[in-house]
């Protein structure tokens, strides 16, 4: 069973309420979490998508194996660090960091994924 299920909706409320304040009120913090965060993500899925053009990948298949590669679970994540540490840790700071971060740089790898079609065979 996944440790996704673990974390109920309302502990996901709880945890962006507690985390907001502490984001809104410390941005050099969050900034040293999401530069890391928003370059692994990218560099993983530049790798991934280049490497699968060098190998002269069908586009159905290279898509969802960069994308995938380059996402960082952070549901599981998450759910990992309300069960081992508390909702007030800097490991659940960081998941939500994380989260925040993720959504908008996958969005930006998919509008990608999607003007670069025609560089793979069909």
């Amino acid at each position: 069973m996944s440790l996704a299920c673990y974390l109920s909706p309302k502990k996901l409320v709880l945890l962006l309420l507690f985390k907001g304040e502490v984001i809104i009120s410390n941005p050099l913090t969050i900034l040293w979490i999401a530069v890391p965060l928003f370059i692994q993500t990218t560099v993983i899925f530049l790798l991934d998508y280049g490497l699968s053009k060098l190998l002269r990948l069908s586009y159905q298949y290279v898509v969802p194996s960069a994308l995938i590669g380059a996402s960082n679970h952070f549901e599981v994540a998450i759910a990992t660090a309300t069960m081992l540490f508390d909702l007030s840790s800097g490991a659940s700071l960081a998941t939500v960091v994380g989260v925040l971060i993720e959504v908008p740089v996958m969005l930006l790898l998919v509008k990608i994924c999607l003007k670069t079609q025609t560089w793979f065979q069909k």
